[in-house]
């Protein structure tokens, strides 16, 4: 089994992200035999709390100063926070509260809790866990979900997903009245995964109103589903994009949502594809790492862009990324462009692509993938 990458909780902890990425598995390899957990996707479990979340108190009145409870899917059942609030207060009981969805917890009080539980995320699977064996094209088409990373038909397991997707987080949740309207949008949000974000037009396409359209991407947000990536502004700047791209949080799924899984990337799709599939080691790096530093992409009003842009400790990081197995000087206009904006002793400019040798063009530094991955997760990229 993979060894995730969270540091050891040591205090009441939210574990949150999206279904399929390994929490219930997680909480079982860590505290199974070792403390009580509740389980609300089984039915009994799940009828019972809700009719009586004191029970909670009750079943843990026996437990000493310091116990561990874990309840799983804490979301199907928000009344409990509640009772895990008395409980941390009266017993300081520590409590790990896993779920796929942060809508229902913060329409339900979740800030009761603050302070008295940190947050953690899990991400699909890094390189790292899997000793970087993997083919970044494959990964990039497929995602890093491990049951997905793991399957002999990535395109059944994935289908599947989406369809669980929409039945038990969206329609059994009732996050959307209208389940029509919502697959579409989901179709065309999908295919135009990483692309700058124009709501009016996906309204458009997808015959609903504009306002309904930021409602949806709303639900992608609360799901862990997806993330908007802002675009950077220089201060001074006053002629760039102001438009965000939103990336589904695994490339696979967000190729299952559109439609596309039959049929083999087109390259421009590609690109896109990597990108998410990059952005999201990238992420999940930072959060492992404990470092906060946000993440954007770079766009002047002319349309020269830097795929990632991050401002960090020690100055600024940016990064082109590419699908292509040989790099072309034009691939460095971005970078070149926002180091002369910057200052070229301000920024590091980094390529990553599909090659295979490490090479330095116009003073950048151009590293295969999976050449970047090892050392980003050695810490020689962001610190």
């Amino acid at each position: 089994m993979f060894t995730r990458m969270l540091k050891k909780i040591n205090t009441s902890a939210f574990l949150l992200g999206p279904r399929g990425t390994g929490k219930s598995t997680w909480i079982k390899k860590q505290y199974k035999g070792k403390t009580i957990i509740y389980d609300l996707l089984n039915t009994t479990e799940f009828i019972r709390l809700s009719r009586d979340p004191a029970l909670l108190y009750k079943e843990t009145a026996h437990l000493k100063s310091g116990s561990w409870v874990v309840i799983d899917e804490i979301q199907r059942v928000p009344a409990l926070l509640n009772e895990v609030h008395r409980i941390i207060e009266e017993k300081k009981i520590k409590f790990i509260l896993s779920g796929s969805s942060a809508r229902k917890l913060r329409q339900s009080g979740v800030n009761l809790l603050a302070g008295r539980a940190i947050t953690y995320n899990l991400f699909p699977l890094v390189s790292k866990e899997v000793n970087f064996k993997l083919d970044i094209e494959k990964q990039s088409t497929y995602g890093m979900l491990p049951n997905a990373f793991l399957s002999q038909n990535p395109k059944k397991y994935l289908r599947t997903y989406s369809e669980t997707y929409l039945k038990e987080e969206i329609k059994e949740e009732a996050l959307t009245r209208n389940m029509g309207n919502f697959v579409r949008f989901l179709e065309v949000a999908a295919r135009q995964n990483g692309q700058m974000t124009n709501t009016s037009s996906i309204a458009r396409d997808s015959g609903v109103a504009r306002q309904t359209v930021q409602g949806y991407f709303d639900i992608l947000i609360d799901t862990l589903a997806g993330f908007w990536l802002y675009p950077w502004k220089l201060k001074r700047a006053t002629k760039q994009v102001s438009h965000p791209k939103f990336f589904f949080f695994d490339p696979g799924v967000a190729r299952a949502l559109s439609g596309r899984l039959p049929y083999p990337p087109a390259p421009e799709e590609l690109g896109a594809l990597f990108e998410s599939f990059m952005l999201n080691e990238i992420r999940a790096y930072l959060h492992y790492k404990d470092l906060e530093y946000p993440v954007h992409f770079w766009r002047s009003q002319g349309g020269v862009e830097v795929d990632i842009f991050i401002e960090t400790s020690k100055g600024y990081l940016a990064l082109e990324l590419k699908t292509n197995a040989r790099w072309d000087k034009r691939f460095n206009k971005g970078l070149n462009r926002l180091s002369e904006e910057l200052g070229g002793d301000k920024v590091e400019c980094m390529g990553i692509f599909w090659g295979e040798r490490l090479l330095t063009m116009e003073n950048i530094k151009v590293y295969p993938a999976i050449d970047f991955l090892k050392r980003l997760w050695n810490d020689e990229i962001i610190t």
